[in-house]
This record gives C-alpha cells, sequence and structure tokens, in this order.
C-alpha cells in the first residue's frame, strides 16, 4: 500500500500537471470505483479546473472551482497516470478524466480496493469520506508529547501501533520498520515501556525516514508509480525494509524478519536490543 511519501509525491506530481486544466468529461470503466452515486461523481467533476491538490494521511484531496472536492484513496494497488498521448486501456483500468487538451488522468487498481469520492460544495468532507474522521495528526503536526501519551495508553507492541492511524496518520509498514531501526527500537517493545527519551528519539526517527523516502522518490515495491510512470528509489537505501538475510548495514548482522499482529516486521537484532523494562 502506498504510504505517506508516495501520496506526498504522488500529490506534488499532480499539482505541477493538473492544475489550470479544465476537465472535459469523466468515463468509469467499473463504477464501483466512486464512493456514492458514480452519475453525481461524473457531473461534479466535468467543466471543473483542478485549482490545487492537498494530502491528509494517505488521501489525496483535490479543490476544484465549484468548490467541490475531488477525494482519492489509493489503497493497496491503485495508480493515477498522467498521459500526454492515447495509450492503450489496460485491463486494471477503472475511471479515465479527460482534459480540454488532449491529457488524461487515468486510474487503474488491480485489487479494485482503491476509491474516489466526490464532495460537493457546501458538504462537510469528513462526512462524505468518513475514513478522514479518525486521523492522527501529520508527522510534522506530531508533537512528542502526543506520542508518548499514546504510548503509555498501551501494552501493544511499538510496531502495531505506529500502524495505527489515530496516532499519525499516512504511517504504513515500510516507514515504521525504518523508524524503529533508527530509533534502536526492538519492533515488539510494548509501547508504555517507552521512556520519554526513546519517544523523543522515535519522533525524530519518523521525521528523518519520510523525509528521506521523499527525497527519494518513495517505494516501488510492487504497484507505485509516480503520476508519470516513474518508479520509486527508496529500497536502494533502506536499512532493513525487504533485507531479510542481507547484512545490517551498520553493524553487519543479519537482518531478521517475523510476523507481529500479521505484519511483517524487519530488524537487526543487535542494532535493536530487546528490552524488557524502561530504559
Amino acid at each position: 500500500m502506498p504510504e505517506l511519501p508516495e501520496v506526498e509525491i504522488i500529490r506534488r506530481g499532480l499539482v505541477n500537471l493538473t492544475s489550470g486544466f479544465p476537465i472535459d468529461r469523466v468515463e468509469l470503466l467499473r463504477p464501483d470505483c466512486v464512493a456514492g452515486s458514480a452519475q453525481e461523481f461524473q457531473a461534479g467533476l466535468r467543466y471543473q479546473v483542478l485549482q490545487d491538490w492537498q494530502r491528509r494521511g494517505k488521501y489525496l484531496l483535490g479543490t476544484l472551482t465549484n468548490g467541490g472536492q475531488w477525494v482519492v484513496h489509493l489503497r493497496m494497488t491503485g495508480q493515477l497516470l498522467w498521459l500526454t498521448t492515447p495509450q492503450p486501456v489496460t485491463k486494471h483500468t477503472r475511471a479515465r478524466i479527460f482534459f480540454s487538451g488532449g491529457q488524461e488522468l487515468r486510474f487503474v487498481d488491480q485489487r479494485t480496493f482503491g476509491r474516489l469520492w466526490w464532495v460537493a460544495p457546501g458538504d462537510v468532507l469528513t462526512q462524505v469520506v468518513t475514513g478522514l474522521q479518525n486521523l492522527g495528526p501529520e508527522p510534522w503536526d506530531c508533537a512528542i508529547d502526543h506520542l508518548y501519551q499514546k504510548c503509555q495508553g498501551t501494552q501493544r507492541p511499538i510496531k502495531t501501533a505506529l500502524l495505527d492511524q489515530t496516532w499519525i496518520a499516512g504511517l504504513g509498514n515500510i516507514y515504521a520498520d525504518e523508524c524503529l531501526f533508527l530509533s534502536g527500537l526492538d519492533p515488539q517493545t510494548p509501547s508504555a515501556l517507552l521512556s520519554p527519551a526513546q519517544v523523543a528519539h522515535l519522533h525524530r526517527g519518523i521525521l528523518q525516514v519520510l523525509e528521506t523516502s521523499i527525497q527519494a522518490g518513495g517505494t516501488t515495491f510492487a504497484h507505485f508509480r509516480h503520476v508519470q510512470g516513474m518508479n520509486g528509489h527508496y529500497l536502494n537505501q533502506a536499512w532493513v525494509y525487504g533485507r531479510a538475510g542481507q547484512p545490517c548495514r551498520v553493524c553487519g548482522t543479519t537482518i531478521q524478519r517475523q510476523k507481529i499482529a500479521g505484519r511483517s516486521s524487519h530488524f537487526c537484532p543487535r542494532c535493536q536490543p530487546k528490552r524488557l523494562t524502561r530504559h
């Protein structure tokens, strides 16, 4: 699933490529990719100009000239591809948004979990897109005290807790592994055992790894592509994610992989030693 860096990179691409272009028409090859009325979605976007794109967690929020919003959640395998010349329609194409200059923004989704929303002018965004209601703060807006209080309230492994979108919006499996490595924390550490100093270190690690990934163009693990079809390159420099069986880049110890609450976790047993008491 695309995480915050990948969605942010897509957002920046959409701002550069689609802003100022009128939408000529919308073709839905699979209408159920729209949450709500497919007809209202098509009518709401037609003849509108995209003014800006914002990001909230893993959601993309497009602002239109009529005051409405176009919201996108890519979920597991969704892609937005910007085309300037006609291209064959692939098997997993779900929606095609045509612009008056001949360009096309194509929504492709192999697993069909991605969703598109039309939020009419005057409607409350969070009432239409209910997944936005309980999102935690963005990582750059997340206070260390907020993160510490969240940790104090649960015995869940810190890896599992970091995937809770009510804690911090946008953090997912890849970057949770990476920031835990940078913080020297075993992913199974009970959250409540973390000291204020450890939480502050974790907070710095989260911001560091997200900024590094954005600079690297995100992570292409399976389906992620930039809006112009390019891959991300973060995996080339990842500390632990996807490197099970390989030597740690810091100490040379073999990177291990294990399941925690059903999710794969990658870690270095030497750089991230287990602790059963607050350090």
